[in-house]
C-alpha cells in the first residue's frame, strides 16, 4: 500500500453504487480502502475489482479456519483483486503460516488481528493479543490489526511487532481518535460510518488526513 495518507477507509455500506460512488470521491485521501463481508455478500466479489480502480484494497474476510480452507480463501480475494487480506490469528501457527505462504506466492500482503475495537474484544481476545502478535512476527505477516479505541494497546502492541505494519480500526464513530491512534504507534488508521455516513464524505476524508498529517 502506499503510505501518503495513512487513511484507510471502511466500506461497510451494502449497495454497490453508493460504495463506487463514495471510494471516488474519496479516492485522493485513501492509501487503501476496506471492504468486508457485508458488501461482498451484497455486491458479488467483482465489487473488489470495481473499488480497486480507486484505491488498493483490504479485504477485511477476518479469515479463520484450517489452513487449507484458509488458502483457498485467499486465493480468491487476490484473484479479485484484493491487495491485502486481513485474517485473524486465534487459529494457530500452522493456519497463519499458510497465509503468509499464499500471500507471498501473489507477491500481496496479509494482515493478522491482534484485537479488535469494539469493547467485547475484552472478553477473550484481549488476554491474548500479545501472544498473538509474537506469533504474527514470527510468521513474518506483512502487518497486524490493533484498535484504535485503546491506544495503550497499539504501543504494547508496537513494543512486540517491531517494524511490522499497524492498521488500527475504530477511529471516529467508535470513539478512536486518528492522532491518538498515530501518536501510539499504528501506521494507518480505518475511518468508517465518520466517512461514508456522511453529507460530504470528501471533506470529511480531508479533514481527518489533515489531522494525521499534524503528527507526522
Amino acid at each position: 500500500m502506499k503510505k501518503d495518507t495513512r487513511l484507510i477507509l471502511a466500506m461497510d455500506v451494502t449497495d454497490r453504487d453508493a460504495a463506487l460512488d463514495i471510494t471516488e470521491k474519496t479516492a485522493p485521501y485513501l492509501d487503501a480502502v476496506k471492504v468486508g463481508y457485508p458488501l461482498v455478500l451484497a455486491a458479488g466479489i467483482d465489487i473488489i475489482s470495481d473499488l480497486a480502480r480507486f484505491a488498493p484494497v483490504i479485504a477485511d474476510f477476518k479469515v479463520a479456519d484450517i489452513p487449507n480452507t484458509d488458502r483457498l480463501i485467499l486465493q480468491q480475494a487476490y484473484r479479485a483483486g484484493a491487495a491485502a487480506v486481513i485474517v485473524h490469528a486465534f487459529t494457530g501457527r500452522d493456519s497463519l503460516d499458510e497465509c503468509v505462504a499464499e500471500a507471498a506466492k501473489r507477491n500481496r500482503d496479509v494482515f493478522a488481528v491482534t484485537e479488535m475495537s469494539h469493547p467485547g474484544a475484552s472478553d477473550f481476545l484481549a488476554s491474548a493479543a500479545e501472544d498473538m502478535a509474537k506469533m504474527a512476527a514470527r510468521c513474518r505477516v506483512t502487518g497486524v490489526v490493533a484498535p484504535a479505541t485503546r491506544p495503550r494497546r497499539i504501543a504494547a502492541i508496537r513494543e512486540i511487532v517491531g517494524d511490522l505494519t499497524i492498521i488500527s480500526p475504530g477511529v471516529g464513530a467508535q470513539g478512536g481518535s486518528a492522532v491518538d491512534t498515530i501518536k501510539a504507534g499504528a501506521d494507518y488508521v480505518i475511518v468508517g460510518r465518520s466517512i461514508y455516513q456522511s453529507y460530504d464524505p470528501a471533506a470529511v476524508a480531508k479533514k481527518i488526513t489533515d489531522e494525521i498529517l499534524t503528527v507526522l
